[in-house]
């Protein structure tokens, strides 16, 4: 069988070598040597990397830990200048080096595969002396190296079917840099901070304020923020910051500038929600980030009847202050099916926050307004897409005994809601999640980026495009579509589902300490997420940690003790190959078939 594996890989080669060595051959391959035997083999053996072969003046290279192979670039490249000053100007040995992260074929000693081409189309693209990194290194070192990288945009390079996005660094502009830590893929914010400005308008909707005086009227002024995020998010010329990430600044007294940092946006929205009795009365302000300056601010009256108008209204004044010359029939496009019934739509707001926390005991609460509301009005799509998905989580994370039945009732409620509203993107993400939980992944995959092509800033589509792909064993193209959704919502309090998701990714792979990293961070935000032991117990199997897989898995039995290999797998999605993996280490914990 074909052994294949996710890695990161550093390849180096010497600028203007051949005209090196027909000046001075012996000269030239006696620097060489004394440069990898000095500097290349004692900075690998520190960084845990390996050289895979040699070929001239070409190194490739293969490390465990991204954060160690960018180290390690950066120490080579920073010490080179020193141990140059010797040498005339014109005899100088320059590296350039490339690094990529990318799914590899082992054959032996060797590696192949396109993770390696990028690698080596990375270092031709490096100036003299420098460093070009992909991407998902970019994202996945994250802050953990102090280290600045230019980025450089997109390049079309040879033997690569995709544009490929380049980040830069080079001593003379950057200074020489010190590793904070060495060793797991950065489980932090995307790209540091501050994160980059889109090249597009850019906004986050903070959450409003609730000055009804009625503490239990919070999800009301919640359930504005999440209509606005929603219709504005489908707005393709728009970047918009997901509702996850923006109600973590709920309750936290900030300056714009500084939230405008730390997201990576340039314009934020806030408002307050007055409701009393049948009236209501939003008050919302447009302020531009960079200094802090206000845009414009206007209040919105109307009754509890008039609430989707009064939604269409504010979307419309802050798209026509981003985009003046949008069109009002964009808007009309991205507008969700209303319930016929105002209560449907007020008991869907409470349901909101229990849908997404990803919590057993949450979700059953979540159901029982989503029932509430489909009493209301039974074809109210935004219901029957959350209750759906209620569904496919007690499904997949085993909280059921009859799995089918669950499967059954989710697809059933996800297909209603797509005949009703199929071009909105929560209802074809929601019918994508569900197909890829049924195993239809060629029908998920086709909703899912038919729901990103409507509404580019769906984070949690993209990262559901991530698990679709790790379940199909595509661990590359899983990470990449991770780090999108990461950008997206950086700070999402459900991005440790998304931890779960790579390391998953890293375990398809068979880098097993990478995503026992992962899920340890995933468990660490979320203690309660008892079903990530399922995948973490065989994880630390495989890797030869037996006191801590049995450790986990005892963990894994005090919240599931009727739990079953049988169950496992009617609940989990992945491949059979990556299942029989799987189980094989679990029944060796003790699972019972």
């Amino acid at each position: 069988m074909m052994e294949r594996r996710l890695t990161t890989i550093l390849a180096s080669d010497v600028v203007g070598y051949a005209r090196l060595m027909g000046e001075d051959e012996a000269g030239t391959l006696a620097a060489l040597k004394s440069h990898r035997k000095e500097l290349f083999e004692p900075k690998a053996a520190q960084y845990n990397g390996r050289t895979v072969k040699l070929m001239g003046d070409g190194a490739l290279m293969e490390f465990t830990s991204v954060v160690d192979a960018v180290a390690f670039a950066i120490e080579v490249q920073s010490a080179m200048p020193a141990r140059n000053a010797p040498a005339a100007q014109d005899r100088r040995i320059v590296f350039r080096i490339g690094i990529n992260i990318g799914d590899i074929i082992v054959e032996g000693d060797d590696i192949y595969g396109d993770g390696v081409n990028v690698a080596a189309r990375m270092e031709t693209l490096a100036e003299p002396g420098g460093i070009c990194i992909s991407s998902i290194v970019h994202e996945s070192i994250g802050n953990r190296i102090e280290a600045e990288f230019t980025d450089d945009g997109a390049h079309e390079v040879k033997n690569i079917d995709r544009p490929i996005r380049v980040f830069r660094w080079h001593p003379e502009t950057s200074g020489k840099i010190e590793a904070k830590t060495s060793g797991k893929v950065s489980a932090g914010p995307p790209g540091g901070e501050p994160l980059a400005i889109p090249d597009k308008p850019s906004i986050v909707i903070l959450p409003f304020d609730n000055l009804s005086g009625d503490k239990e009227q919070d999800y009301f002024a919640d359930g504005m923020v999440e209509a606005i995020t929603a219709a504005l998010g489908n707005i393709s010329s728009l970047f918009v910051i997901a509702r996850n990430t923006a109600f973590t600044y709920k309750g936290r007294p900030m300056d714009v500038r500084d939230i405008g940092a730390e997201l990576g946006v340039r314009y934020v929205l806030e408002g307050s929600v007055q409701r009393a009795g049948n009236r209501v009365r939003i008050t919302t302000q447009l302020i531009e980030t960079e200094g802090g300056t206000h845009v414009w601010a206007k209040p919105f009256d109307g009754s509890i009847e008039d609430i989707f108008e009064l939604q269409d209204a504010i979307t419309e004044q802050v798209a026509g202050a981003l985009l003046p010359s949008i069109q009002l029939a964009e808007i009309e496009r991205v507008r969700r099916k209303r319930p016929q019934d105002y209560r449907a739509y007020d008991f869907t707001m409470q349901a909101f926050p229990h849908v997404w926390s990803l919590e057993r005991q949450a979700t059953d609460t979540g159901l029982k307004f989503l029932q509430q509301a489909l009493d209301m009005d039974s074809d109210y799509p935004l219901a029957l897409s959350l209750a759906a998905w209620c569904h496919a989580q007690r499904s997949v994370y085993n909280w059921v005994e009859d799995i089918e039945a669950s499967q059954a009732e989710a697809l059933r409620l996800a297909e209603k809601a797509a005949n009703l509203s199929g071009n909105d993107p929560l209802v074809l993400s929601v019918l994508g999640t569900v197909h890829t939980i049924v195993r239809n992944h060629g029908t998920a995959r086709i909703l899912l980026e038919r729901a990103v092509s409507i509404d580019p800033n769906a984070a949690w589509t993209w990262s559901r495009l991530g698990w679709l792909e790790t379940y199909a064993d595509n661990p590359e193209v899983a990470l990449a579509h991770f780090e999108k959704s990461r950008r997206l919502s950086p700070l999402d309090p459900m991005t440790f589902n998304t931890y779960v998701g790579m390391a998953s990714a890293y375990q398809g792979a068979g880098d097993y300490e990478q995503a026992i990293g992962l899920f340890r961070r995933a468990l660490e935000e979320r203690p309660n997420a008892a079903w990530i032991y399922r995948s973490l117990a065989w994880a630390l199997v495989d890797a030869g940690r037996i006191e801590e897989a049995k450790a986990a898995y005892a963990l894994l039995m005090e919240s599931y003790p009727d739990l079953t290999a049988d169950k496992i797998r009617k609940a989990m999605v992945f491949s059979p190959e990556f299942m029989d993996r799987m189980l094989a280490n679990l029944k060796t914990l003790g699972l019972p078939d």
